[in-house]
């Protein structure tokens, strides 16, 4: 791994650059880092995965090595970050706006866990940002670590191995694939993002209506 190479391209959130630069280490890292500390909370896990996949499918990468690394460094990632919960749970919910985590992040994981309950481990898998939050949140909530971990393990799989074998199956089928990373990466973002800017701007069109709903309440005298 060139770990200069490596940083810049995760700064820079290019998939293509992560896997040229960091490899199967990179993939891991990236995977295990997104999946449960705040650090990781931007970084581009679903295009990764697809990307990966996508070279794999031509002759590039090796698939059952990719899989089997892919879905360990996601359940160890998810483990870490519900201990991280248990043990700075209250922390968690005091803590300030900063450049990678706000608080409303952490509302709309909240929300997210009380509609799907302890199937949000699982589905925020499949959620930007929510993904990150999700564990940390389980921990700080006292959920059973048995049960976590059920969870953890069955959305670690479905979402690692099932981003992979998507760009697999493109990879396999279409031939020079691989030149068409970049616009496929920024698809895969952009759809990702989606259910994200749908529930912020229903977030934010329920607060306004509820603010004028109470500036039009007359005075109680």
């Amino acid at each position: 791994m060139h770990m200069h190479d490596f940083l810049a391209a995760c700064i820079q959130l290019d998939p293509i650059a992560i896997l040229k630069a960091g490899g199967y280490l990179g993939v891991a890292a990236i995977i295990f880092v997104e999946s449960g500390l705040l650090i990781g909370i931007f970084l581009p896990g679903d295009s990764l995965l697809f990307a990966a996949g996508l070279l794999s499918g031509g002759g590039a990468l090796s698939f059952p090595l990719l899989a089997g690394i892919v879905a360990l460094a996601a359940v160890l990632g998810d483990s870490v970050g519900y201990w991280l919960g248990v043990r700075t749970g209250g922390a968690l919910m005091k803590r300030p706006d900063s450049r990678f985590f706000k608080r409303e992040y952490l509302l709309r994981t909240k929300q997210f866990y009380e509609q799907y309950g302890g199937r949000a481990v699982m589905l925020a898998r499949f959620v930007p940002i929510v993904r990150t939050l999700a564990p940390l949140l389980a921990g700080a909530g006292a959920m059973r670590y048995a049960r976590f971990l059920s969870y953890n393990i069955l959305g670690g799989l479905l979402w690692g191995i099932g981003m992979l074998s998507l760009g697999y199956s493109l990879g396999a089928v279409i031939p020079g694939s691989e030149h068409y990373l970049l616009p496929i990466s920024l698809a895969i973002i952009a759809v990702s993002f989606l259910p994200v800017v749908t529930n912020f701007t229903r977030a934010r069109t329920k607060s306004r209506k509820d603010q004028i709903a109470k500036q039009s309440e007359p005075e109680r005298i």
